[in-house]
């Protein structure tokens, strides 16, 4: 097959994912939406003895999730097959342009998708946050929409500085850190979310109920960010090696270059925060948004309408 034909089946193939994504948003969606149930109060006999009737008292909500397990475990499988689906387009898209698959911004925001659900599929099977399903693939449809939507171009050649070993070494580390750094924000929004609830000494929102404790979201976003921080440091390393080979220099400055810095300062913070000062809970979560929001600042912003070298969005 041609260039064309594996164009082809990588289109098919990232569109087939919107639909396995699509379908498991629905199931997480029903897994929350009817796990809920009313329940008319039983007829209560009072310490004197007098029967009061049900009718005057007020029915009880409950959470059934056994009887929505199905549609639970249904989303999580139609989230791989979309994470499998994405691999394939990923991998057809490489084949077509001869290269690999990183060039713009749409080839980066598809893998960047792909990176996003297997680090939430590798959480699932370590810790029980199938109830980040929901949010995981609200966020991988919005990003797999607009990539396909706006940011799509077709497959062409590297511009010279990309054409590296180091592409591979640097960009797929970027990545795989991107998509871990995405899931711990995840967590710490959602640990927003429900502390509001808690300080305000109101009930959670029903499709609250079943999720962990804060502490747990707490730790469950620290543990995330601390195993990945590591291979955002070799990223930036192997970046500053690849810019001497193709520049001539280690550091420039370049917008990229310096907002990825401020992303690992960020994050570094956070960890410093944790560790040493001691911090947990409200504050620790809000530095951890503030940290994500310096990545996504670098992905969109600087890649779209930035200028410097590393703006290969395409656009």
């Amino acid at each position: 097959m041609n260039a064309t034909h594996w164009g082809t089946i990588s289109n098919f193939a990232i569109y087939s994912a919107m639909v396995f994504i699509t379908i498991a948003f629905f199931s997480h969606a029903i897994e929350v939406a009817f796990s809920v149930k009313n329940v008319e109060a039983k007829a209560l006999v009072s310490s004197t003895g007098e029967v009061i009737d049900p009718s005057d008292a007020k029915s009880e909500t409950e959470f059934d999730f056994a009887r929505t397990d199905k549609w639970g475990r249904l989303g999580t499988v139609m989230l791989t097959l979309g994470t499998i689906a994405l691999f394939g387009g990923i991998t057809a898209r490489g084949i077509s342009a001869g290269r690999v698959p990183w060039g713009n911004m749409y080839e980066f925001s598809i893998t960047g998708s792909f990176a996003f659900s297997v680090a939430y599929l590798f959480a699932l099977k370590r810790f029980a946050i199938r109830w980040l399903g929901l949010p995981v693939s609200i966020a991988v449809l919005i990003t797999l929409g607009t990539a396909i939507t706006l940011l799509y171009r077709p497959s062409a050649p590297l511009v010279p500085a990309l054409k590296s070993t180091w592409l591979v070494v640097h960009v797929s580390a970027a990545i795989l850190s991107g998509g871990v750094f995405l899931l711990a924000n995840c967590v710490a929004g959602l640990y927003l979310l429900l502390d509001k609830y808690d300080r305000m000494s109101l009930p959670r929102p029903r499709w609250a109920v079943k999720l962990p404790e804060l502490e747990e979201l707490d730790q469950l976003s620290y543990r995330l960010v601390a195993f990945v921080f590591p291979l955002w440091t070799f990223a930036i390393i192997a970046g500053a090696i690849w810019a001497e080979s193709a520049w001539g220099h280690y550091w420039s400055w370049d917008p990229k270059e310096t907002w990825a810095l401020i992303t690992w300062i960020a994050y570094a913070a956070y960890l410093h925060a944790r560790v040493t000062v001691g911090w947990k809970g409200r504050r620790a979560a809000w530095l951890c948004l503030f940290a994500g929001s310096t990545f996504l600042f670098n992905y969109v912003y600087i890649n779209v309408w930035g200028t410097g070298r590393h703006t290969y969005s395409g656009l």
